[in-house]
């Protein structure tokens, strides 16, 4: 998508072509260069070798000028024969072109023949003949339209011989090779592009696919996960999988949100039905008492301890509560060394003494310590304990026993009541569920789950219709 008002090329496609096409142009540029200037390098060194070998071998002969007539004069007649007055451009060029000069530079005219007009041209070029002789290297002349290469010797009568070779050939040649580059370089140019361009797209597959889920995602498909190429590469591999694991974490969190949502709606509505029957309850005696229809005082008690009965209702129920709020909240926990054998012989001493009729069984010997919240754990077992005394039989035998297995910690709280469902042992630890209506809050295994889950540990449940019921709690050792 273009933004409005920038001009410029945007696609990641067209911006890694346009890179590699940069990139590739400018090595076939830099390898021209390159591969030209050594060439040219290496073809003037050798004509620059020749020349410097003709100059010696001059110099070291020994030749005067006119020991030195019949070369000129092969010389001007091989010149004339080159192109002197005819077509340059179908006669060879000689590979070396000698031309003898005065000191001024004018040339020399040696028996019958006179110099050519190329000869005549050399020298006009060559300026200054005694710096050409005294020059190590030969330099660079332009004659008639072609470039030469010269140098110059001294003779033993002080005549300077100029020494000339056309270089025209090899900068034509260069000009070829130059041509011949450009137009490959250009041919490898566009087949890069056009691989680039499928390469690339074949490789920007996944996230094209990435755009697609993400936009399903966003129409309300958690469900959606980005599908693996058949030819990943690495990064766009570990971008799949961090994205595929982010959309795990989003669906999870929206689903908890959903569940929490959910459980408050049920929960606020629960506690609002729970509230509202003590309170109608309170309400209903206050107004009879206000009214005058008490007026026996047997009523008048009876009323009371109704009210304070729903009163105390109420507050075991709010305290409740207030409770799973802290445990919702993670509280921070008085952790100590406790002995939990004793905790459990207590909750079982306080079982016998509100049903003296009921059958215990302990087995907490001696001394087990754990590190743990005493009160937190006086409430499991109370809790624990208060749910077997109000949905079993007063005569049902209960078993209550702690013991240290492979380092943590098993309270177990057994009786052999009527037991529960599948159905109903699946939501044993939902807030304010009461298996078949019964008594109390529904809140007390609420309860129990949030504290052991406080201490880092787990709390099930082991039940069947008429095979009574067995509460377990784990903690760390």
């Amino acid at each position: 998508m273009r933004v409005p008002g920038r001009r410029g090329i945007h696609s990641l496609r067209a911006k890694l072509t346009l890179a590699n096409v940069a990139l590739l142009a400018l090595g076939i540029v830099m390898a021209t260069a390159i591969s030209l200037m050594t060439a040219r390098h290496y073809l003037l060194d050798k004509v620059d070798s020749e020349l410097l070998h003709s100059r010696a071998s001059l110099h070291d002969a020994g030749f005067s000028l006119r020991q030195i007539e019949s070369l000129s004069e092969v010389g001007i007649a091989l010149d004339r024969f080159a192109g002197d007055g005819a077509d340059a451009s179908a006669l060879p060029t000689p590979a070396v072109v000698y031309v003898a000069v005065d000191p001024t530079g004018r040339p020399v005219a040696l028996g019958p023949l006179a110099p050519t007009a190329r000869q005549r041209a050399l020298a006009a070029a060559a300026g200054e003949p005694s710096a050409i002789v005294a020059a190590d290297k030969p330099r660079d002349a332009r004659v008639r339209g072609e470039s030469y290469r010269m140098t110059g010797a001294r003779l033993s009568d002080g005549t300077i011989v100029l020494i000339a070779t056309s270089t025209e050939a090899m900068h034509q040649g260069m000009g070829k090779a130059l041509k011949l580059d450009l137009a490959f370089g250009t041919l490898l140019l566009a087949l890069l592009a056009c691989l680039t361009l499928f390469g690339v797209r074949r490789r920007l597959l996944p996230l094209e696919d990435m755009v697609e889920t993400s936009s399903a995602i966003a129409e309300g498909d958690l469900t959606r996960r980005v599908p693996s190429s058949h030819h990943p590469t690495r990064e766009v591999e570990q971008l799949r999988l961090a994205l595929n694991s982010m959309l795990h974490q989003v669906e999870s969190a929206y689903r908890t949100r959903e569940h929490s949502a959910s459980q408050l709606r049920r929960f606020v509505a629960d506690a609002s039905h729970e509230l509202r029957t003590p309170l109608s309850a309170i309400r209903g005696y206050l107004q009879l008492y206000d009214k005058g229809m008490l007026n026996d005082p047997d009523q008048r008690k009876r009323a009371w301890e109704r009210v304070m009965t729903e009163a105390d209702r109420m507050g075991r129920l709010v305290d409740e509560l207030l409770c799973l709020a802290r445990l919702d909240q993670q509280p921070e926990l008085r952790f100590r060394n406790v002995d939990v054998s004793r905790l459990v012989r207590d909750a079982a001493e306080d079982l016998r003494v509100q049903q003296p009729e009921r059958p215990v069984t302990v087995d907490a010997e001696g001394t087990l310590l754990v590190h743990a919240d005493e009160s937190g754990l006086r409430q499991v077992l109370g809790n624990l304990v208060a749910n077997v005394r109000t949905h079993t039989p007063a005569d049902t035998p209960v078993r209550l026993g702690v013991e240290r297995e492979d380092g943590v910690v098993r309270l177990r709280v057994e009786d052999e009541g009527p037991g529960l469902c599948a159905q109903d042992a699946a939501r044993v630890f939902d807030r304010f569920f009461r298996a078949g209506g019964g008594a109390g809050s529904g809140l007390g295994m609420a309860i129990v789950q949030g504290v052991v889950r406080a201490h880092g540990g787990e709390v099930s449940v082991d039940t069947a219709p008429g095979r009574g019921l067995r509460a377990t709690v784990t903690i760390p050792g």
